[in-house]
């Protein structure tokens, strides 16, 4: 049925597209949480681990400016590495 020039069936098909949608996406953040859970049980830091997985999305030259920014910060805080 359209109403006010909108078609009711396109935007049915719209909204339970993205209702299948979202459920795949809890099925998969399901997934990677189990995922981040094997690797702890075996040992792994999951915080450096996510911290890799933002990493690994940046470009290298993002990643350079961050530490090299990241190291002035430290040094400006007194955070400066033990010699």
């Amino acid at each position: 049925m359209d109403i006010a020039g909108i078609s009711g069936a396109r935007l049915k098909a719209f909204i339970e597209k993205i209702e299948r949608l979202e459920e795949e996406k809890t099925a998969i953040a399901s997934d990677i949480r189990d995922v981040f859970a094997e690797a702890k049980a075996t040992g792994f830091d999951t915080k450096v681990m996510r911290q890799l997985l933002k990493l690994r999305k940046m470009k290298m030259e993002e990643v350079e400016e961050q530490e090299t920014l990241l190291d002035i910060y430290k040094s400006a805080i007194g955070m400066v590495p033990n010699q």
